[in-house]
């Protein structure tokens, strides 16, 4: 019915036609419409008709669209706020004039009215375009022109309907496509309509349409200010991804770099403040886009290019600030490197780039020279296309010069550069480099570069080298300089013996090499045996086609593999551990463990090493098979129980013990009675475990043997009657200071064992028992041994659980508690210490604690000589094990105080630290001698050596530390706090004592002893600061903090200013580097209590850290030399001597400035605390007339602390009110005359810096 309508109108007028098109739906209409115009001929009358019909109804559906009523500008906007509402009789007589107004003013009619007419002017835009693409032509362009001139110049007033604005700009782009007349006059509104539509829909289709326009942009008058809004279109263009990533788009944006200078600058603009944070593919499409746009300009548009922004980029790849900025200029400027065969384009690079490249290669700046060299390597060869041969010669020979030379640069990261770039050049330049460059530069990267200082030049070697291989022509050269690099494989990075392998891997899928000749087998297989998986699994890699090829027959790659353990067994193991993951079938792996089992069993012909190497391999096969349920049934046949038992005892070593171990805890056996005896008998012989990594890993395998066959509580309860016959004979040996053994007989329970497994206990406690009062060292190495593995069973979930519900968990832990007395006790008379009886105490007390098991015994605790009480009810094991420990530990360092003197702490640094400055070649006397004997009358050994004593008290109370932090950080210390701090700050006290005691410094740091002693510090100041930490955090806002806290802090500092004076500036260095991510935790420890009383207003005053009346801390001493030493006032002739003191303590001067860095980005009040300590000590030092004390320590305060630079000192009222009565004091001490006159000189700096600060106006 409607393409009848349509049809009879059309043969009625144009008019009529266009009337009726108006009423059909647009979108199905479409086809109607098109068959029906598509069949007007050139002699139709419709043909002049029609295009007049259309002009006068687009022309009077325009004028009425542009009718104030019907516009989209209301005098209401849809946003603003609601009217105010009007009473009922308002309302009604609002009503009666609106029907008065008639239906005209209703917003919806007008509403309704707009949409009629966009739907009209729709179905005329679509006409129109039927119009000019019909296939006939019958249309003249001349008649359209003007309705289409009407849709054009109204375009921007459809922006409620973005079709109907999508089809007009696509009725003015087919126009311009068909060059029809007049089409210039269709773009100043379609242009930038199609540029916006394509920045924010962001569809290809859109980029293309613009791009096909491109040509109409150079009608535009780009100088008129009009058209601001399509240079600001155009500029978007440039940074919008779309364009950067079609083709077509950056065609478009390189057509823009020839329309306007002004456009130009404006587009290279932008382009350059998006190369610091582009992305690869921006800056390639900039590059790209750079280059065409260079291609086609001319004149002052290339000069713009080329001399502003090219060479702009040429000197920010040079100096760039950040190496990742310089790459990403570089990448910019690839797109005109990698076109050098272009004609002009070498010249171009060559004119921007040697004025500068070739001076900024030899300037000081590292940074400089490395993008210089990168900038280099890029354009290698710089040259003239225009230049003679011998000049082109010249400048080359120049550049290799300077080349060779950054090969020694001092700079790594210049010298890894060289190295990379040099083995580029010569891959890709080979042919044209004279023979003697090629030998020089290869000699040099194999030679020198191979044994550089710095890992990553080495590993830039490496691959430098293997780059090169890529070049057959390097080859036969290589294959004499390759041997060279054997070396390499030892090298002590893991990335460089990679990178090794990785050489070899290469070399080997080369013919004419073999890789052998590079690095001998001997040297391969050394690694294979004993390096990281990483480089194992490659030479396996590198080895497989030679000792277990797939291209011969199973019985000869057998022979070979077994050649190969017979060679290297550990080797051989570890290559079978990697030959599954190489692509090995599992098939030959069966047979190759039938075939290594058989070797094991019947050893004949081979040695233990042999025997050992078959078995681990076979171990090493079956571990990597058993994901494979295939294999499962016939690895369960070769490694029966009988198989496992007589392998276990045929094995010479630990590893070869610790796999068998291994694979029967995973493959289930019904016979594997005898080979758990076996463990049983292993786990109760063994000793010295804590340093025996070997025998670790086997004790563990027999562990975990144990667990998967149900048997855990036989191997619990043989450990734990082994510590408890341990403990008595150490309790004999060592007297009446053990917990009283009553209570371990009454705590024992009858522990049921197999027949055999008992045997074996008795046997071991028969041994005990037998051997005699004087090898007490040889009970506690058992006992150590058992302790370490309850310790290594609670680190996992299983074996913990296990042993916390073991029936004898309690006996263990009063069997670990005795023995740990006579650890801590007897720990400085043994020459070997092992601290795992009170590691494996702690981590029992604290897991029975985290788990809620109470094994606390009320009647064991009473009086005795550790001073020690029973817990209150309620209290825990951990309490109890927690006082247990710090009774026990502060007897030891009562007893082995080294002693005090009678100097005050001010006098004594001084004197120690002068002494230091010369060399430290004289020591003060009068230090007591640590005790011969202890309390119990044992005499200790006269052959340990001092150093080992102390090192050995040093490692037990920093045991007893960590488990004193480890309780705290859990959440489980809390009464205890302040007797953690206490015990924390003897420990400190006790090595300053140690370190004064020492006389000879140098060999003191020089001992084997002294490495670990000085390890054990490290975790000690660590776990000192930490416990801060946790106190500080754990603090209450209500109460004040415990002084014991300021103490310890005062105490750290006090360590760390007593190491570098005594053993020098390289070990406190360490300690500072430990201590300085707790840098704030130790600044507002040290002022804790006086930040508590100003922050919650609290009546009384602070406590100082230290009893100021005796003394102050040895750390404020030598605060006062380091700025004794910076003060101009000092005479000339006490230069030199605070020259040494300056360079002895440069350390704890440097850990000063960071604690003033911050100070001054903190709170005024923490500051105001520090600075109150300080002055205190000036004060002590005015009572004490030290005045030069008093000098440095005010000098501190007012310079470092109140520099011109902080802008809070109204804030620091302890701090000012502190030097106003110091300025008191002062001008009271400069009017005595029995002051000398070194003193009033001093007093005069004093008075004159407090001046400064505005003392004289207080």
């Amino acid at each position: 019915m409607m393409e009848k309508n349509l049809r009879s109108s059309l043969q009625i007028s144009a008019e009529e036609f266009l009337l009726s098109a108006t009423k059909i739906d647009p979108k199905s209409g479409k086809s109607t419409l098109k068959t029906l115009i598509f069949n007007i001929t050139p002699s139709s009358n419709l043909s002049t008709s029609l295009p007049s019909a259309l002009h006068i109804s687009i022309s009077k559906s325009i004028d009425s669209f542009k009718q104030p009523n019907l516009s989209n500008d209301t005098s209401k906007s849809p946003n603003s706020p609601p009217t105010k509402r009007l009473r009922k009789s308002s309302r009604n007589r609002k009503k009666i004039e609106d029907s008065k107004d008639g239906e005209g003013s209703n917003p919806k009619i007008h509403d309704s009215k707009r949409q009629v007419l966009l739907k009209n002017l729709q179905i005329y835009t679509f006409i129109m375009h039927l119009c000019i693409s019909h296939p006939k032509k019958p249309f003249s362009p001349i008649n359209l022109l003007p309705s289409v001139q009407a849709l054009h110049d109204t375009l921007i007033l459809y922006e409620s309907d973005q079709i109907l604005q999508s089809d007009i700009a696509g009725l003015c782009e087919e126009w311009w496509k068909d060059q029809l007349p007049e089409r210039e006059t269709l773009i100043s509104q379609s242009l930038p309509f199609l540029l916006s539509k394509s920045l924010t829909l962001r569809k290809k289709v859109d980029v293309h349409r613009v791009y096909a326009l491109r040509e109409a942009l150079c009608l535009f008058d780009f100088n008129d200010d009009s058209i601001e809004d399509l240079k600001l279109l155009l500029v978007r263009c440039v940074i919008t991804p779309l364009y950067l990533k079609t083709e077509e788009g950056r065609k478009f944006l390189a057509f823009l770099f020839g329309l306007n200078l002004q456009l130009v600058k404006e587009a290279l603009a932008m382009i350059r403040s998006q190369i610091p944070f582009g992305r690869k593919g921006m800056l390639e499409a900039y590059a790209d886009v750079l280059f065409r746009a260079w291609k086609v300009a001319e004149g002052s548009l290339r000069d713009e290019i080329e001399k502003e922004f090219l060479q702009s980029l040429i000197e920010g790849a040079i100096h760039g600030s950040s190496s990742s900025l310089a790459a990403s200029i570089r990448r910019v400027l690839g797109g005109f490197i990698n076109q050098r065969t272009t004609n002009g384009v070498e010249k171009l690079l060559f004119r921007l780039a040697e004025p500068v490249l070739f001076r900024s290669l030899q300037v000081a700046n590292s940074n400089v020279r490395q993008n210089a060299l990168h900038l280099l390597l890029d354009m290698f060869p710089l040259e003239d296309p225009d230049a003679t041969k011998d000049i082109k010669d010249a400048l080359l020979n120049r550049q290799f010069f300077l080349l060779e030379r950054l090969l020694a640069d001092e700079c790594p990261d210049v010298r890894v550069v060289a190295v990379e770039g040099s083995c580029r050049i010569l891959r890709l330049f080979w042919e044209v480099i004279p023979s003697s460059t090629i030998t020089k530069i290869l000699t040099k990267v194999v030679d020198d570069m191979s044994h550089d200082l710095c890992n990553v030049v080495r590993l830039s070697t490496l691959n430098g080298i293997i780059y090169l291989l890529d070049n057959p022509q390097t080859h036969e050269i290589l294959k004499v300089l390759l041997p060279r690099l054997q070396h390499m494989l030892l090298d002590t990075v893991l990335s460089v013996r990679v990178a090794v392998t990785d050489l070899l891997l290469a070399i080997r899928d080369i013919r004419s090499f073999q890789f052998n000749k590079v690095v001998g087998l001997d040297a391969l297989l050394s690694s294979l045996a004993s390096d990281h998986p990483l480089v194992a699994q490659k030479i396996t890699r590198l080895l497989i086609p030679s000792y277990f090829p797939s291209k011969v027959t199973l019985k000869e790659a057998c022979s070979r593999c077994v050649a190969l353990i017979r060679r290297s067994p550990i080797a051989g193991a570890r290559f079978c551990e990697f030959a599954i993951s190489e692509g090995s079938s599992l098939n030959s792996h069966v047979e190759l463990v039938r075939v290594f089992i058989g070797l094991a069993l019947s050893p004949s012909g081979l040695n233990p090493d042999q025997i050992d190497g078959f078995i681990i391999a076979a171990v090493n096969l079956c571990q990597s098979m058993l994901s494979e349920i295939s294999c499962k049934e016939t690895l369960n046949e070769l490694f029966s129980g009988e198989k496992l038992k007589c392998m276990f005892t045929a094995a010479s070593t630990v590893r070869a013990r610790t796999s068998i171990l291994s694979v029967a805890s995973i493959i289930s056996q019904d016979n594997v009675s005898e080979l758990l005896e076996q463990c049983m008998g292993l786990i109760l012989k063994c000793g010295g475990l804590s340093e025996n990594v070997e025998g670790q890993e086997e004790v563990r395998a027999a562990h975990k043997l144990m667990m998967s066959y149900g048997r855990f509580d036989d191997l619990f309860e043989a450990l734990t009657n082994l510590l408890q016959m341990a403990s008595s004979r150490l309790h004999i040996k060592f007297g009446s200071e053990m917990p009283k053994q009553d209570v371990l007989r009454r705590k024992k329970k009858k522990v049921k064992l197999p027949v055999k497994t008992s045997k074996k206990l008795n046997h071991v406690g028969k041994r005990l028992l037998n051997s005699g009062m004087a090898n007490a060292e040889d009970d506690y190495v058992l006992a150590a041994a058992a302790a370490w593995q309850i310790k290594d069973l609670l680190k996992y979930e299983d074996t913990r659980n296990a042993v916390l519900n073991s029936p004898v968990l309690e006996l263990a832990f009063y069997s670990l508690k005795a023995i740990s007395w006579v650890t801590i006790q007897q720990c400085w008379h043994w020459e070997s210490l092992d601290t795992s009886p009170v590691l494996a105490y702690t981590a029992l007390s604290l897991h029975t604690c985290l788990e809620n098991i109470d094994i606390t015994d009320l009647s064991d605790e009473k009086s005795n000589d550790l001073h020690s009480t029973g817990p209150s009810l309620g209290q825990t094991a951990l309490d109890h094990s927690l006082n247990y420990l710090l009774n026990c530990t502060k007897k030891l360092l009562c007893a082995s105080d080294p002693g005090k003197s009678g100097h005050s702490t001010s006098e004594l640094k001084q004197g120690e630290i002068k002494m230091a400055a010369r060399r430290r070649s004289r020591r003060r006397e009068g230090l007591e001698d640590i005790p011969n004997t202890t309390d119990g009358g044992t005499e200790i050994k006269p052959d340990i050596p001092e150093l080992k004593r102390i090192s050995n008290i040093v490692k037990m109370v920093t045991t007893v530390l960590k488990f004193v932090v480890d309780a705290t950080s859990v959440g489980l210390v809390h009464d205890n706090q302040a007797r953690a701090l206490q015990f924390t700050s003897a420990f400190m006290h006790y090595i300053i004592s140690a370190l004064e005691k020492k006389e000879d410094y140098n060999s003191l740091s020089n001992e084997g002893d002294f490495k670990e002693t000085f390890m054990c510090l490290k975790s000690s100041i660590s776990y000192a600061a930490k416990l801060l930490n946790l106190v500080l955090t754990d603090l209450s806002d209500s109460l004040p903090p415990p002084a014991e806290i300021s103490y310890l802090a005062n105490d750290i500092l006090n360590l760390v200013a007593s190491i570098e004076s005594h053993l020098g500036s390289r070990h406190a260095g360490y300690l500072v580097a430990v201590l300085k991510p707790w840098l704030p935790d130790l600044i507002l420890a040290l002022g804790s209590s006086h930040v508590w009383i100003k922050a919650t207003q609290e009546s009384g005053s602070p406590s100082l850290p230290y009893n100021s009346k005796l003394d102050i801390p040895a750390w404020l001493v030598v605060l006062s030399m380091t700025e004794v030493c910076e003060l101009s006032e000092l005479r000339h002739d006490e230069q030199t001597e605070n020259d040494l003191v300056t360079e002895v303590l440069s350390v704890f001067k440097k850990l000063m400035e960071m604690v003033v860095l911050y100070l001054k980005k903190g709170k005024p009040i923490i500051l105001d605390a520090f600075g109150f300590i300080l002055l205190s000590g000036a004060t002590f030092g005015m009572e004490r007339e030290d005045f030069g004390l008093v000098l440095a320590l005010v000098h501190f305060v007012c310079e470092k602390l109140m520099g011109c630079d902080y802008e809070h000192c109204e804030e620091l009222e302890m701090i000012l009110s502190s030097l106003q009565e110091i300025y008191l004091q002062v001008e009271q001490s400069t009017k005595d005359p029995e002051i000398s006159e070194d003193g009033r000189q001093k007093l005069e700096c004093v008075k004159r810096l407090l001046e400064s600060v505005g003392m004289v106006d207080m």
